[in-house]
């Protein structure tokens, strides 16, 4: 299991992020929430449902594959689980900018959601080539 990838201990034993800017998990969750928040506050029209649910499910899916990447049994394998989630993020602003764009999400909303999905594939990508660096 390659942990050092994703933690690294503080002086107090606490375990903290390597890159200083929080815990990821608690972050990728938090975005989760959001996602979920903003799922139940759409529309109940049709489309809005549909896709609501596809946002749902990759929204969702950001926090477990970083976890899955946390508990990788080498650097290719964290390497792969890491780009699965950007998929997810990729995927997830795909949804954003259709519920957006048909009017069927908030201006503020979609911008708040859409800068941390950019963050977190900011940070995940960086994450990625780190650990290919040193395959």
């Amino acid at each position: 299991m390659l942990n050092d990838e994703c933690w690294m201990t503080s002086g107090e034993g606490r375990k903290v992020e390597r890159d200083g800017k929080g815990d990821l998990r608690d972050r990728t969750k938090a975005f989760a929430l959001r996602i979920i928040r903003m799922y139940a506050i759409l529309p109940k029209k049709a489309e809005a449902q549909v896709l609501g649910k596809q946002l749902l499910r990759s929204g969702t899916s950001v926090g477990a594959h970083y976890r899955e990447a946390c508990r990788a049994r080498s650097r290719a394998e964290f390497v792969s689980k890491v780009e699965g989630g950007l998929q997810e993020l990729a995927e997830t602003v795909y949804w954003l900018e259709l519920l957006s764009e048909g009017g069927l999400l908030p201006d503020g909303q979609f911008a708040e959601l859409r800068a941390e999905a950019d963050q977190l594939t900011a940070i995940l990508v960086a994450s990625a080539k780190t650990a290919k660096r040193y395959q």
